[in-house]
């Protein structure tokens, strides 16, 4: 039996991959968890061989707690499943020691193939995200500007350009205003830009929203 671990924080995202990994015969979820904190306690007693990590949690990045699952339970493998882009995220995580990166607006069933891949010991890749990654071995010189952003940065650059004010992602991410705004202005010094006008068609010509 497949033991997996869930963490998100929203119940109802929680639930339908809860209900779409049980309908498999060889999986069961031994373990919930809405927050980073909560899921540090559910892993020093839950079996877990799988973990489904969300990457847009508030308070620790989310690179940040699978950096710290890869030191602490190495042998868990861990599945992101998140709202972000694939080509914006995916090859980050797997550089980061993730096993695979899943859309959350990708088939559930999807996740149930996922899973079973990591327990056979290989990546999850769909097939655009092999081609990204075969792309950024052969071609690194290519990478856009925003390759260059940390993930606090990319999240900052995406929620402003989604209309998001600096004191919403504040609360969002559980930063101060004063820290998200650091982020903004690294973030204007990297892209060589101006203003959130200018971030928001930024993210648009590049597919980021």
């Amino acid at each position: 039996m497949i033991q997996v671990v869930l963490c998100d924080d929203h119940a109802v995202v929680r639930r339908g991959i809860r209900d779409t990994l049980t309908e498999a015969p060889d999986m069961e979820v031994t373990g919930e968890a809405a927050s980073y904190a909560e899921l540090r306690d559910i892993l020093r007693t839950a079996s877990c061989d799988v973990l489904l990590l969300d990457l847009n949690m508030p308070g620790r990045s989310g690179l940040e707690v699978l950096a710290s699952v890869r030191e602490t339970h190495a042998t868990i493998r861990v599945l992101i499943v998140s709202m972000y882009p694939e080509d914006q995220y995916a090859v980050r995580c797997l550089r980061a020691g993730a096993q695979g990166y899943a859309n959350k607006a990708s088939d559930p069933l999807e996740l149930i193939t996922a899973v079973r891949t990591l327990m056979l010991g290989r990546k999850y890749l769909t097939p655009e995200v092999a081609q990204m990654l075969a792309e950024s071995v052969s071609q690194p010189t290519l990478e856009a500007p925003h390759a260059a952003l940390s993930e606090r940065e990319l999240q900052t650059l995406l929620k402003i350009a989604t209309g998001n004010r600096l004191s919403d992602i504040a609360e969002e991410l559980m930063l101060s205003p004063k820290t998200v705004s650091v982020y903004r202005s690294r973030v204007l010094e990297k892209l060589k830009l101006t203003n959130n006008a200018e971030l928001t068609v930024y993210a648009i010509r590049n597919n980021l929203v």
